[in-house]
């Protein structure tokens, strides 16, 4: 049976079964004895069937536990990067100042040397982000369609443009099509039926 399992998909299984089922009805419905070794070929590969249905269920149970695992450590280990960062981070900022409180410019070790280097650019330090005007602001938001389409039909073009180009990115807006349809209104390039998924029990 193993050797039936392995060399057939569970649609080449099926198709068997339906193949032999087909000949032993044929040989019953003409007054022939049904032949023992199809029988015993029938028992085989349901046999064969039910083992394929097993392997598959044991596969995705294993995937998904997999999964949970493999999405767990990517949480556990995001979590061991942040924090490494942020220890990086502070002994940067302690050696720093170190060297400046006594006016050094480098100390050296026989492996390493700490240096106070300048930066290439100018850095922005927030002192009270409550009273920084809007205009000196990056805006993220999330705007559904119809929202959007009524603020741009109201703007002189020039803004429409520019307000188009801060547009980095869009995605189907999911609930407003499903209630569309539910209003027999048609959604050009979606349409909105019910699937199946496969449930492991």
């Amino acid at each position: 049976m193993n050797s039936i399992v392995e060399s057939n998909s569970l649609f080449e299984i099926d198709a068997e079964l339906d193949t032999l089922l087909d000949e032993i009805q044929e040989q019953s419905e003409n007054g022939e004895p049904v032949s023992e070794d199809l029988v015993a070929r029938f028992h085989e590969f349901c046999k064969a069937h039910g083992e394929k249905v097993d392997r598959i269920g044991r596969f995705v149970r294993m995937m998904e536990a997999r999964e949970t695992y493999c999405r767990g450590e990517a949480s556990r280990l995001a979590d061991r990067a942040r924090s490494a960062a942020s220890k990086v981070e502070r002994t940067k900022l302690m050696a720093l100042f170190y060297l400046m409180s006594r006016d050094l410019r480098k100390v050296e070790g026989q492996q390493f040397t700490l240096r106070i280097q300048k930066n290439s650019q100018d850095s922005v330090k927030i002192t009270d982000e409550l009273l920084l005007p809007i205009s000196y602001r990056k805006i993220e938001a999330r705007v559904d369609g119809v929202l959007w389409e009524t603020v741009v039909s109201h703007l002189p073009e020039g803004l429409v443009a520019a307000l188009e180009a801060c547009v980095q990115d869009t995605k189907p807006d999911t609930d407003a099509i499903k209630a569309a349809v539910m209003r027999n209104e048609e959604v050009p390039g979606a349409e909105v039926r019910r699937g199946s998924h496969l449930r492991v029990a």
